[in-house]
């Protein structure tokens, strides 16, 4: 490092960069390294490559990046190194060995049908040659890492390294985190061990969220000098003061965002997530759901003796279930019921549906589920006997798929079993979008109540395709388009939400004209009354007003 720095006319390497040097040379033979931008990640594992050739030419080394133009300029200039230093020259392709940009062999080199230095992307061809090192360097990008099944097929995608692999073969990761649910974050579970270099130290909260990856040496720095964390008025002190002051990093944080530069320069994907999915699982109120009757009144809380321990959570991290903090014991009966379906044919999405009741504003949601034949006559006569079961005062199919024909086949199986009304609905506009915006604010308003049946029913029916839960649907939902690989029963209990939602709207709108009317009847009793008007008088003319 020391000697290629040289070469380019660089300043001496820093003490992170000599860090991370120091652990990509003896670190485990699978690792992961998150640095902050600018640190020169690929510059260091660039010199990294040339001395592993250095030191046995006869190594294999494969660069794999999202882009196949990304994993060329990583070869290119590991390939202007060896031509320009003079310590390395005598490892340039002699003749008849390989000699392209991106494909190329190092003179000492054995004659070997893989070559000593070869990039690809990931989506490229991986297999058909060997190699000793892969080094992945930034595969995971907010294109290829946005949605879940994107993310479903990257991971599968790097279980191709294990193929190239040589016997004792090294595995590299070099990026950026882009979700909570990131590649990077999951690879631990595989035997990766992870290494993380922020920008500024870290307070007591924040290095807690690096579950033990945080680099030593920042931690030996913060034990040395305590007050690292508290300062830049509380932001942390720059780790790599040198290049990056405190007055750059805070013009950084400006131009990216408070979520931006979390994830980009402190490597914390909490933050980013918190504001990028909106729904969240401790944001309802789970408890015992009658089928007549429901609390006049709930309060909901989040302490730790409202916390639900025996139901499956397949949230985010740190998320979980929660009872009320109070319930009436005054009972009401529900003002209403309404089912909502989603239909779809046969292959990978549901025709999904939800049962929700309404009370004073708040909506039980006491059943959701999913069926994978379509309109096969099993799951209308299973609707229609949930219909029954729950008393449905109304169910709203979605017209879009098939143009109103599930109505047309599930009426005369719905008249055998239960007499309610149905009326199709099409809905309009992004999914993504009508989901976030319908739900996000009752749940915010802990205006949503579920029977834990429901949670644990849909965990059973979705341990082997987890990706059919509606709850880990719920958690995973944003506002982009196409971030869920299915969304069938979300989007079933999305429009039962709204069909309420609407009425509410109604109902509130004449509740205060109500409120107005009694306060206007009020004051002209009171002004009859003072006046000395006889009572008959007074009911005429509240009568004729």
């Amino acid at each position: 490092m020391y000697l290629i720095w040289l070469h380019l006319n660089l300043p001496a390497p820093t003490p992170i960069q000599y860090d991370i040097g120091y652990y990509l040379q003896t670190g485990p033979r699978r690792l992961i390294i998150e640095a902050f931008r600018g640190v020169g990640k690929s510059w260091i594992t660039a010199a990294y490559v040339c001395w592993v050739l250095l030191m046995d030419p006869q190594k294999k080394i494969m660069v794999v990046s999202a882009a196949k133009d990304r994993a060329d300029s990583f070869s290119i200039f590991v390939k202007r190194l060896i031509a320009d230093v003079p310590v390395l020259q005598h490892l340039n392709p002699r003749a008849g060995q390989r000699d392209s940009s991106f494909l190329f062999d190092v003179g000492p080199a054995q004659s070997d049908q893989s070559p000593s230095v070869k990039s690809v992307g990931i989506t490229g061809q991986l297999t058909g040659s060997r190699a000793d090192l892969i080094i992945a360097d930034d595969i995971e990008t907010p294109k290829n890492s946005m949605t879940q099944g994107q993310r479903d097929r990257l991971a599968e995608l790097v279980r191709e390294f294990d193929a190239v692999l040589k016997p004792n073969g090294s595995i590299v990761y070099l990026g950026t985190p882009q979700t909570e649910m990131s590649l990077y974050n999951v690879l631990p579970e595989r035997g990766y061990q992870v290494r993380i270099w922020p920008v500024r130290y870290p307070n007591q909260e924040q290095v807690g969220r690096y579950n033990g990856a945080l680099a030593p040496l920042i931690l030996e720095h913060i034990t040395q000098d305590p007050t690292l964390p508290e300062q830049c008025r509380g932001q942390g002190a720059s780790t790599e003061p040198s290049r990056f002051n405190d007055l750059d990093l805070c013009e950084r944080e400006a131009s990216w965002g408070r979520s931006g530069f979390a994830l980009q320069y402190m490597l914390d994907s909490r933050l980013s997530d918190a504001n990028r999915y909106p729904l969240k699982l401790a944001d309802l109120i789970v408890m015992s759901l009658d089928n007549q009757m429901a609390p006049n009144k709930l309060a909901w809380g989040s302490s730790p003796d409202q916390v639900i321990n025996d139901l499956p959570t397949v949230g985010l991290d740190g998320d979980r279930y929660y009872g009320p903090m109070f319930r009436s014991t005054e009972f009401s009966e529900y003002s209403g019921t309404v089912m909502t379906i989603d239909p779809s044919g046969r292959g990978n999405d549901e025709t999904a549906y939800a049962v929700i009741k309404m009370l004073h504003g708040n909506l039980f949601l006491v059943e959701s589920g999913g069926f994978t034949d379509g309109y096969g006559e099993k799951t209308l006569h299973s609707l229609a006997a949930i219909a029954l079961k729950w008393k449905v005062d109304h169910i709203q199919p979605e017209s879009n798929y098939g143009d109103g024909m599930f109505t047309e086949l599930f009426k005369p199986i719905l008249r055998k079993y239960h007499q309610c009304s149905i009326e199709e609905k099409r809905v309009v506009g992004q999914k993504e979008l009508r989901i976030c915006d319908t739900l996000e604010p009752v749940l915010n308003a802990h205006r949503l109540i579920v029977d834990p049946s429901v949670i644990k029913k849909d965990y059973e029916d979705t341990q082997e395709r987890p990706h059919y839960s509606l709850f880990y649907q719920m958690t995973r939902v944003t506002r982009e388009k196409g971030a869920l690989k299915n969304d069938d029963r979300l989007e079933a209990v999305q429009q039962a939400v709204a069909y309420w939602v609407d009425r509410m709207s109604l109902d509130q709108q004449e509740e205060v004209e109500a409120i107005e009317n009694q306060k206007l009847t009020d004051e002209l009793d009171k002004f009859i009354e003072a006046a000395g008007g006889p009572a008959m008088e007074r009911d005429l003319w509240v009568a004729a007003r």
